[in-house]
């Protein structure tokens, strides 16, 4: 038949502000579609949208690496992963999220993903859902180190998945039996 819902996980929806036009990574093609088919465009013809972004890391230029608030210690990556930020000198993870925020907004002092950040990545008019602790990539961003903290994650999917799946208008069984072994087996 059709579509019935768009559902995004850490895509950029927005183009930066128009100081930092010229860092925009699509080249204006999302100021055009933000021009031509703004937000959830198609809502009025019955599709549903959501949009899911991670707020996981919080961008810190290098020589700011020491000044992160407490209420950031969180956000800042896992010791490991600063480990081969360091190694390599790219700083930490807070850097290397700097650096990517600020390639996508032209702003790198904001918290997202690690890729993209959380404002960038929630659709106007959508069904929102931020994940604390999730990030972009199915391995620590620019690395390969493997994460089970990304989107797709079994324990991430199950986070924000049947939320929208409900605003699809897909119902899902709530009570699984023997042969259901996750969220899939029981959509009706």
């Amino acid at each position: 038949d059709r579509v019935r819902a768009l559902i995004t996980m850490g895509a950029v929806h927005k183009q930066p502000e128009k100081e930092f036009e010229a860092t925009c990574v699509t080249r204006g093609a999302l100021k055009y579609l933000n021009s031509e088919y703004p937000g959830a465009f198609l809502a009025n013809e019955g599709i549903s949208y959501v949009s899911v972004g991670g707020d996981a890391i919080v961008g810190k230029e290098k020589q700011q690496q020491k000044a992160v608030a407490d209420d950031d210690v969180e956000k800042i990556g896992s010791e490991q992963v600063n480990t081969v930020y360091k190694d390599r000198g790219e700083g930490s993870a807070s850097s290397v999220a700097y650096t990517s925020y600020a390639a996508v907004s032209g702003i790198g002092e904001l918290t997202g993903d690690g890729v993209v950040p959380l404002e960038l990545t929630l659709l106007e008019g959508s069904k929102t859902i931020v994940l604390d602790g999730v990030l972009h990539s199915i391995n620590e961003a620019g690395t390969t180190l493997p994460t089970d903290k990304w989107y797709g994650a079994d324990a991430q999917v199950d986070r924000w998945l049947p939320e929208a799946l409900k605003e699809a208008g897909i119902r899902v069984d709530g009570n699984k039996n023997d042969k259901q072994s996750n969220i899939f087996d029981s959509i009706q």
